[in-house]
């Protein structure tokens, strides 16, 4: 069973334990209590048990908002990023949150908050990446000439006992 489905399965088995002791004449705080639930969903499954709202009772067919992509949607966004950055027109292959929402605008038509695309992207399995620290140009050699010639004579020396 997928997750959601599962889940909905829960809610369902959760809303017919309340029915079951609405039958038995508990009281609402007391299903509330025994289900841990609040008294406001217990007071609308009770209301909907009065009226014999049989499809109320069952609850929603899906938990949770409509997803705004579809399956062949995210395939398609995927194969537009692994294309890489610079193949969309940017000057670095550097994927950033408001690049992949221009992706993702250009490809599907939907739009993401920025701060939102992280979620497509962990659907499709991607990860955090950060660049380097060190750039790739770095010359260690020409560092250690230079601090051992040029920092020793332009860095401060303490004053004995004083602070630098």
């Amino acid at each position: 069973m997928e997750r959601g489905t599962k889940r909905l399965h829960r809610l369902r088995k959760r809303r017919q334990k309340a029915i079951a002791l609405f039958e038995q004449g508990e009281r609402q705080a007391t299903v509330a209590a025994v289900l841990k639930v609040s008294r406001q969903s217990v007071s609308r499954w009770y209301k909907d048990w009065i009226n014999k709202d049989t499809q109320a009772i069952q609850g929603a067919s899906r938990a949770g908002r409509k997803r705004r992509l579809s399956k062949e949607q995210v395939a398609q966004i995927q194969k537009e990023l692994l294309k890489g950055a610079t193949a969309h027109g940017y000057s670095s292959d550097l994927w950033t949150l408001p690049r992949v929402a221009k992706v993702i605008e250009n490809t599907t038509g939907v739009r993401y908050h920025p701060g939102h695309v992280w979620r497509v992207l962990r659907q499709m399995g991607w990860s955090l990446q950060r660049p380097s620290l060190r750039a790739k140009e770095r010359d260690e050699q020409k560092i250690r000439l230079w601090k051992s010639r040029t920092w020793t004579k332009v860095k401060k020396t303490s004053k004995i006992g004083g602070h630098g």
